[in-house]
């Protein structure tokens, strides 16, 4: 991975830390995006010791507000007009109905919207440095969404996890429709199932969770598939596959619904800005 560029969000606990950390351990440089400077600075100083390079950078931003989307996704071009590998590993979870500063469901907001305008920004970036590749956590959960196309923030009767298992299902559309426009020589972009993972986003959900700690897999373990997609040679051009454990997995027949992948595309697109309203 040396002279390559990756962008891991949510980096700075978790899968994203470990993922981070394994790919600068590469020889990458690695961008950071993330909420917190302190958790930022903190997380860098713990890969730079753990690395032994300081080929680590902070992208500062709240991926709920699409400004500042948009103000990393530029922070980003200025400072490395090349990018390698982007790694969207943001996410979380709800169990209230809540809603962004841009009035829109916090979950539909982070774990959809927000990856799918960074990816949408940083295209040309990704393009130029071809051979690249967008790699994207979903999760098994993604087996269990029912989406209501008409209502995907649900505003109609809201289930916290019905709607993280819809969003997860969104990653895994848009994904299969961004390969789908992209040749693999130039960009390859998968999804991933990381398995249970010890991580807060788990125990937010139900705090119990953690009384069974000893038996889920560490955040490097679980990051162990995206640093497989991100750097192996093995699928450098396998593209639009859903994986886990480092191997292509079965995804739901909602996942494998072309229709529905550009469904979502035109509504995302019109949702953040990128297609006029009509």
């Amino acid at each position: 991975m040396q002279g390559r560029v990756c962008v891991v969000t949510g980096a700075t606990a978790g899968i994203g830390q470990a993922a981070a950390t394994e790919l600068a351990r590469r020889g990458a440089t690695v961008v950071l995006v993330a909420r917190s400077r302190e958790k930022a600075e903190r997380s860098r100083a713990d890969i730079v010791r753990a690395v032994g390079h300081e080929g680590v950078g902070i992208v500062l931003a709240d991926l709920s507000v699409q400004a500042q989307v948009r103000a990393a996704a530029a922070e980003i071009l200025r400072r490395w007009p090349a990018v390698h590998v982007l790694v969207n590993n943001a996410g979380l979870y709800t169990r209230r109905r809540e809603e962004t500063a841009d009035g829109i469901e916090m979950q539909l907001a982070v774990n959809h919207l927000a990856p799918f305008l960074l990816t949408s920004l940083l295209l040309d970036p990704l393009r130029a440095a071809a051979p690249a590749r967008v790699v994207t956590l979903s999760s098994g959960a993604h087996h269990f969404a029912a989406p209501r196309w008409d209502d995907l923030g649900m505003r109609g009767g809201y289930n916290g996890l019905r709607q993280y298992a819809n969003t997860k299902l969104y990653n895994v559309l848009f994904t299969r429709e961004l390969a789908r426009r992209n040749p693999p020589q130039a960009l390859t972009a998968n999804t991933l199932h990381p398995g249970v993972v010890a991580t807060e986003i788990l125990f937010g959900g139900w705090a119990p969770l953690r009384l069974f700690k000893r038996w889920m897999r560490t955040p490097e373990q679980g990051a162990r598939t995206a640093v497989y997609l991100a750097s192996s040679p093995d699928v450098a051009t396998v593209t639009g596959e859903y994986f886990q454990d480092e191997r292509p997995s079965r995804l739901s027949r909602a996942a494998l619904d072309d229709d529905a992948a550009r469904r979502l595309l035109e509504i995302s697109e019109r949702m953040t800005g990128l297609r006029p309203a009509s």
